[in-house]
């Protein structure tokens, strides 16, 4: 898949997820999942406008993650532009604007989602940050099928995006007014796709949970490639087997607790080296629980999980669980039957 003047492969990226898509768990995506491109979680161009610190310290991409691309969101149209420029001046090698943010707190002030109720000030949008940019690095744009069932806006929308210089549109087959609810409505991927005809990518986005779904939505919608978030979460050897399995067919097994266990470790020890302890850990509390779906005593871990204060806490639970691990392992009848039907359980 080619976005602009950059050649993506394998044609699977991580989506913009806020609170998650930090630079620890992109670098985590990179090293461990099998991820043509990556996106951060989404940056407010008004806070960087007015100097935010905290914002300004999510520039935070590193060569290893390359390309990467930056997620913004607003609803001014110069603001947008001033902030594109702002970021691609920091190295990231894309703009992806935001319009499919459903949350109050974005929403309600006329960004994210919200834009298209409004598809001619979602082009301004669009078209503002496309000028400031120019050639130098592609603008991108993710958008819901609309803001709620009365109106397939997305379909509308990547036509006009199209026309003022956008290389390529993500869609998250649901409407704003679902959030994450119901299912996904993949038909929607491949009327984008039509709508478009060839002139930019679509890149499709809901509901891939497994290697089979990325392969099925590819198949149902000819979207030219997949974007995965919640699954991923915890789960960085997903892109990796959607990777393998879109490539060969093959389809490579799930990380067994061990390798759970110790990238968990790997994310906390970034995440402390990046944020340092106090932030770290609140932070960490959420993000590590999803490393343990499939470990043995997981509902313990998570509770344990909440109340972590120091790396050594954290170190202490891991340590624990991996020891609980060997000890089911050697209580099994030697090929690990029992660690891994209560991994399956758990």
């Amino acid at each position: 898949m080619r976005i602009g003047n950059l050649d993506i492969w394998p044609n699977i990226v991580l989506a913009p997820m806020a609170g998650i898509t930090s630079h620890p768990f992109r670098t985590l995506c990179k090293k461990y999942g099998r991820v043509g491109l990556v996106v951060t979680e989404l940056i407010s161009s008004h806070a960087i406008h007015y100097r935010n610190q905290r914002t300004w310290g999510m520039f935070d991409w590193t060569d290893e993650e390359r390309p990467a691309f930056c997620q913004l969101f607003g609803g001014d149209p110069a603001t947008m532009a001033e902030a594109a420029q702002v970021v691609v001046e920091n190295g990231a090698d894309g703009v992806d604007i935001n319009m499919g943010c459903w949350v109050p707190k974005v929403a309600k002030t006329g960004a994210g989602a919200a834009l298209l109720k409004d598809l001619c000030q979602a082009e301004a949008v669009v078209k503002a940050v496309v000028d400031a940019v120019g050639d130098t690095v592609p603008v991108t744009v993710k958008v819901r099928s609309g803001w709620d069932s009365k109106d397939v806006t997305a379909i509308r929308f990547a036509k006009a995006a199209a026309n003022v210089g956008v290389k390529a549109i993500t869609v998250h087959a649901r409407f704003a007014s679902q959030g994450f609810s119901g299912t996904a409505d993949w038909s929607v991927i491949g009327q984008v796709k039509e709508a478009v005809n060839g002139i930019i990518p679509v890149i499709g986005n809901g509901d891939i949970e497994t290697p089979q779904d990325a392969k099925r939505m590819m198949a149902e919608t000819d979207c030219d490639a997949v974007m995965i978030g919640r699954a991923a979460m915890g789960n960085p050897w997903l892109l990796a087997r959607i990777g393998l399995y879109l490539e060969t067919g093959v389809l490579s097994p799930e990380p067994d607790g061990f390798e759970r266990i110790a990238v968990a470790r790997e994310h906390a020890q970034m995440q402390v080296a990046q944020q340092g302890e106090d932030i770290g850990c609140r932070e960490l509390r959420g993000l590590l629980s999803h490393y343990f779906k499939g470990i043995p005593g997981a509902p313990r871990i998570r509770e344990s999980l909440t109340k972590i204060k120091t790396l050594s806490d954290i170190e202490a639970i891991l340590d624990d669980a991996h020891e609980r691990f060997v000890i089911r392992l050697e209580e099994s009848d030697g090929d690990g039957t029992v660690a891994e039907r209560e991994l399956a359980a758990a």
